[in-house]
C-alpha cells in the first residue's frame, strides 16, 4: 500500500507543479484507484450527516443557514463579522484543500508540499512578488478596519472547520500527501488576491518583440502587432458608427532575420498573442431596449476551468446591512460577482498593460548586490527566502532582490526588474465588501475609485433603469511618450512612471444613448476619442462585434434572450473572413477539383459553430494553412514550417486579403512570386487533405462536436477525477470563445433582471463541493455544458424558501466541539 500510496503522490506533486505554473497536465487515470465509491477516499464523507448544529468559538449571535437544493448556503446572521465566519466555514468544508493549494500556489510554497521538484515554480512565484506584495497589502490594512475585520472573521471561521475535523474527515488529496491542512491566516486571502492579479496580468511580451523586430524590421513589426487595434468596436461607445475598420497597408519585411534557431525566452505575465485567446463578455441593456422594461445585466468570465470551480456561490443576508447574492472566490468573504435588492454587476479583464520591465545594470551577473540607477551605485534590497519541503526538510535557500521599481529576476543572463500596479499597496478586497451594498450605479461607481489592479470592465445596473461600465483600477503614465510593450532602460528614473491616468481619461460610459453596453476584452477606447497608450496587441473585437450586433436588432431585449446570446454559435470574425477567402478562391481561377469542393461547401456554411457542422471544421483548416503560407516570415531559421514567432490576428489577415500582390503573400522559399490567389488556392486544397489525414473521409467524425471540446481538469490534472471532452457549442472567437485544449472557458454565467424583484439565472462549470464523492462535485456540468442557467433562490428572510427548495438547515451558536 506503500508504494501504491507514493506512486499516486507523484502524480498529485506532477498537478501541484502545474498548479504554480498556471497549468493542468495531462496525466495518465488512475483507474480504480480514485473509484468515488470504492477507491483511496471511500471513508470520507461524501456528503455531511444531517447536521443541525454547528459551532464557531467566536460568534456573537447564532447564525441560521439554509442550503438550497443547488448546494447554496443562505447565510442569515446578526453581523457581518458572523456572517463571514460562517461563510469562511462553510467554504472550508466544502473547498479546503483548493483553498490552501491557491494559497500556496500564490505564496511560493508548493514545494512543501511537492518536495524539490516545486522548488522552481515557488522560486518564479517568489521572484514576481506576489508574497510580497500580499504582505505589503496586509501590512496597510488598517487593524480593526472594515477589511481587516472581514478576513479575520473569515479565518476564524475558517480554522473552526480545521479544528473539528478528524483524520478521516480530511479531503482525499491530504491523507495521499500524508498532509494536515495549514491553519487559516486572515492574510491568505491577500495572497489569493495577488495570484489573481497574475492571472489577469496584461503584458505585451516586451522581449519577443525585439525578436520580431530582427525577423522583419521595426515598421513591419508595429504593423502586424499594433498598439491600436485595426477594427475598433470600443468598451466605450464612439461618437460614430461602429465597426470601424482602419485596416493597414502591410509594409514589406526588411530582410535582417539574424535571429538564430531557439525558443523565445519570454517573460512572465505576457498574454498569448493572435486571435486564439479566451476572453470574458459582459453587457446591459437599458429599460427602454427591453421587453419588460427593467435594466438587464449579463456577464460571464472567462477563466481556467477546473474541478472545483474557481467561484463558490453564496448569499449572505445581515439585517440592515447587507442582502447579497452571487458568487466568490473560494478564499475571499463577501461577494465578488452578483447582485443586492438594487444593483447588480459583473466584470471583464481589462486587458491593459499595467506591467513593465526594465534592463538592469548589475554589480555581478550571479549573485548581483547594486544596480545602477542615475550615474551611481544604488543597493538592492536583499531578502534571503528559504524554501522548504515536507516536514520542513531545508531543499535551498535563495536570494530576492528588489530595486526601487519592484522585484529584480534573471533572465537568461539578463537582469530585469518589473514594476506592476499589483505590487501597489491597496485594498482591493475592500472594494470588493463595499460594492456590496450600492443602492444605486454612482453607489457602486464611488465605491469602486479605490480599486487599483487589475484593470477590470466592472459593468454595473440598477433598479432605476441605469447602466454604466468603467475600467477600474490604476493606468500608469510612462514618461515621454514611452510604451509598456517595450523593455525600458533600467539605469535612468527618467524612464520611471509618472504617475496615473485622471479620471477624465479611463474609459466610462453611463446611460448611454444606443440604451445598451458591452465589453469583450476589445481595446476600450477609439484612438481617434483618445489615443493615450494603455496597452497593445488587443484582441480582435470579434466577439464585441458579434454581442453590440445582436443587441442593435433587438428592441425587445428578454432575459431568455441575454441567456440564450452567452452561447450564441456565430461569429463575426467568420462574417469578416469567410467572404474574402471565397472571393480570393474564385479568382484563382483553379480547376483543382479539390479546391472547387471546398469553396462549394464552404459557400453553402452559415458560419455558426454548431455541434453538428462539418464546415466549421474545414474553414479552420483553411485559415490555418492561410496563416502557415502567408507569415512565413515570421518562422525563425531553422524552426519547422508553422512554428511563427508570433501570428498576427485575423484583423490583419483581413488586411493582407484586401491586398492581392502584397509581398507578404510570395512564399519565401519558392522562386516563384505568389500572390493572394495562388496563397489562397493552394490553402483550400491543402486544408482539405489535412481534415482527411485527421479526421477520414466527410462523415461523422467532422462534426464540430468531435474536434472541439471543454475539459475541466482537476485542480490537480488528474484526469479520473476531471471532466473531459465535453462537446460545447463554441468556436474561435465566438461569444463562448474555445480553442486549442479547451481549459479556458465561461467560469460563471449570469443574467440578472433589475425589477421591481430582482431575477437572476446562473450556473458554473462544477459544482459546490470540492469532493469527487459528493453529488455536488460536477452536478452542473450538463446544464454549463448546454448552455442553460439556473433561476437563483434569492429570499428576502429565512422564511422565504420553501420547504422543497430547501436541502439542509444549519444553525451556528458560539462554542466548540465537533459536528454532531
Amino acid at each position: 500500500m506503500r508504494v501504491l500510496r507514493l506512486g499516486v503522490t507523484a502524480l498529485l506533486l506532477t498537478g501541484l507543479i502545474a498548479l504554480g505554473s498556471r497549468g493542468a497536465g495531462d496525466l495518465p487515470p488512475l483507474g480504480p484507484l480514485l473509484d468515488p465509491v470504492h477507491g483511496v477516499w471511500a471513508t470520507s464523507a461524501v456528503t455531511l450527516p444531517p447536521v443541525s448544529v454547528a459551532s464557531i468559538s467566536t460568534l456573537t449571535a447564532p447564525v441560521e443557514v439554509r442550503v438550497d437544493v443547488r448546494g447554496v448556503p443562505h447565510i442569515f446572521a446578526t453581523t457581518l463579522a458572523d456572517a463571514y465566519r460562517v461563510q469562511g466555514y462553510l467554504v472550508a468544508r466544502d473547498r479546503l484543500f483548493q483553498m490552501e493549494a491557491q494559497v500556496r500556489a500564490a505564496a511560493g510554497r508548493l514545494s512543501e508540499w511537492a518536495g524539490a521538484r516545486a522548488v522552481e515554480s515557488d522560486r518564479r512565484t517568489r521572484a514576481m512578488g506576489l508574497p510580497w506584495a500580499a504582505e505589503r497589502d496586509w501590512a496597510a490594512l488598517e487593524t480593526g478596519g472594515p477589511t481587516w475585520q472581514a478576513v479575520t472573521a473569515y479565518a476564524e471561521g475558517v480554522n473552526a472547520w480545521i479544528d473539528q475535523l478528524a483524520p478521516r474527515d480530511l479531503p482525499f488529496e491530504y491523507r495521499l500527501l500524508d498532509a494536515r491542512p495549514l491553519r487559516w491566516e486572515p492574510r491568505f486571502t491577500l495572497y489569493f488576491m495577488a495570484e489573481m492579479g497574475r492571472t489577469l496580468a496584461s503584458s505585451s511580451s516586451e522581449l519577443r518583440r525585439p525578436r520580431i523586430v530582427d525577423l522583419i524590421g521595426a515598421e513591419a513589426t508595429e504593423v502586424l502587432f499594433p498598439v491600436h487595434a485595426p477594427i475598433q468596436e470600443p468598451v466605450q461607445p464612439a461618437p460614430w458608427p461602429t465597426p470601424r475598420l482602419a485596416l493597414p497597408v502591410l509594409p514589406p519585411p526588411s530582410s535582417v532575420r539574424v535571429l538564430s534557431a531557439g525558443t523565445d525566452p519570454g517573460l512572465p505575465g505576457g498574454p498569448e498573442w493572435g486571435d486564439d485567446r479566451v476572453g470574458s463578455n459582459n453587457w446591459a441593456v437599458a429599460p427602454g431596449r427591453t421587453r419588460d422594461g427593467h435594466a438587464l445585466l449579463a456577464g460571464d468570465p472567462h477563466l481556467q476551468l477546473t474541478l472545483p470551480s474557481i467561484w463558490y456561490e453564496v448569499h449572505l443576508m445581515v439585517p440592515d446591512s447587507l442582502d447579497v447574492a452571487g458568487v466568490t472566490f473560494a478564499g475571499a468573504p463577501g461577494v465578488v460577482i452578483g447582485f443586492n435588492r438594487d444593483v447588480a454587476w459583473t466584470f471583464t479583464n481589462g486587458g491593459s498593460d499595467v506591467l513593465d520591465w526594465y534592463r538592469e545594470r548589475v554589480d555581478h551577473e550571479e549573485s548581483p548586490t547594486l544596480y545602477w540607477l542615475d550615474g551611481a551605485w544604488r543597493d538592492l534590497q536583499l531578502e534571503p527566502t528559504a524554501y522548504r519541503g515536507p516536514g520542513g526538510t531545508l531543499l535551498r535557500i535563495d536570494t530576492l532582490r528588489y530595486t526601487h521599481r519592484g522585484p529584480m529576476l534573471q533572465v537568461d543572463s539578463a537582469w530585469y526588474s518589473l514594476r506592476w500596479t499589483v505590487h501597489d499597496p491597496a485594498d482591493d478586497l475592500g472594494t470588493f465588501l463595499r460594492i456590496q451594498t450600492a443602492q444605486t450605479v454612482d453607489d457602486w461607481l464611488d465605491a469602486m475609485d479605490s480599486f487599483v489592479a487589475p484593470i477590470q470592465n466592472g459593468l454595473v445596473a440598477d433598479r432605476s433603469g441605469t447602466i454604466a461600465i468603467r475600467a477600474s483600477g490604476r493606468y500608469p503614465i510612462r514618461p515621454n511618450g514611452a510604451r509598456g510593450d517595450t523593455i525600458q532602460d533600467g539605469t535612468s528614473s527618467a524612464h520611471d512612471w509618472s504617475g496615473v491616468l485622471s479620471a477624465d481619461r479611463v474609459p466610462f460610459a453611463r446611460a448611454p444613448r444606443q440604451g445598451f453596453l458591452a465589453s469583450a476584452n476589445q481595446e476600450p477606447i477609439d484612438p481617434r476619442v483618445d489615443s493615450a497608450y494603455r496597452g497593445a496587441l488587443w484582441p480582435a473585437p470579434w466577439r464585441a462585434m458579434r454581442i453590440n450586433a445582436l443587441l442593435r436588432r433587438d428592441s425587445s431585449v428578454t432575459p431568455e434572450a441575454m441567456r440564450l446570446l452567452q452561447t450564441d454559435p456565430g461569429s463575426a470574425r467568420v462574417e469578416e473572413l469567410l467572404p474574402r477567402i471565397l472571393a480570393a478562391g474564385e479568382g484563382a481561377g483553379s480547376t483543382d477539383s479539390i479546391a472547387r469542393i471546398v469553396l462549394d461547401r464552404l459557400r453553402e456554411w452559415d458560419g455558426r459553430y454548431t455541434l453538428a457542422t462539418r464546415e466549421a471544421v474545414l474553414f479552420e483548416a483553411v485559415v490555418d494553412e492561410v496563416n502557415v503560407r502567408l507569415w512565413d516570415e515570421l518562422v525563425p531559421p531553422g524552426a519547422s514550417a508553422g512554428r511563427r514567432l508570433a501570428t498576427p490576428d485575423g484583423t490583419l489577415l483581413l488586411a493582407a486579403l484586401e491586398d492581392q500582390g502584397s509581398i507578404w503573400w510570395d512564399d519565401r522559399d519558392t522562386p516563384e512570386r505568389e500572390d493572394r490567389e495562388a496563397v489562397v488556392g493552394a490553402s483550400l486544397t491543402a486544408a482539405w487533405q489535412r481534415v482527411v489525414d485527421e479526421r477520414g473521409p466527410p462523415g461523422p467524425r467532422w462534426e464540430w462536436r468531435e474536434v472541439q471540446h471543454a475539459n475541466l481538469y482537476h485542480l490537480l490534472g488528474l484526469p479520473a477525477l476531471s471532466e473531459l471532452g465535453l462537446p460545447v457549442t463554441s468556436g474561435p472567437s465566438t461569444i463562448a470563445p474555445s480553442f486549442g485544449r479547451g481549459t479556458h472557458g465561461a467560469s460563471w454565467r449570469m443574467v440578472v433582471e433589475l425589477g421591481p424583484e430582482i431575477r437572476a439565472w446562473g450556473t458554473y462549470p462544477g459544482g459546490q463541493s470540492g469532493n469527487p464523492a459528493s453529488p455536488r462535485y460536477a452536478d452542473r456540468v450538463p446544464l454549463w455544458q448546454a448552455g442553460k442557467l439556473d433561476p437563483l433562490l434569492f429570499p428576502r428572510d429565512i422564511e422565504g424558501l420553501a420547504p422543497g427548495e430547501v436541502e439542509s438547515r444549519l444553525t451556528f451558536r458560539s462554542g466548540k466541539g465537533r459536528v454532531p
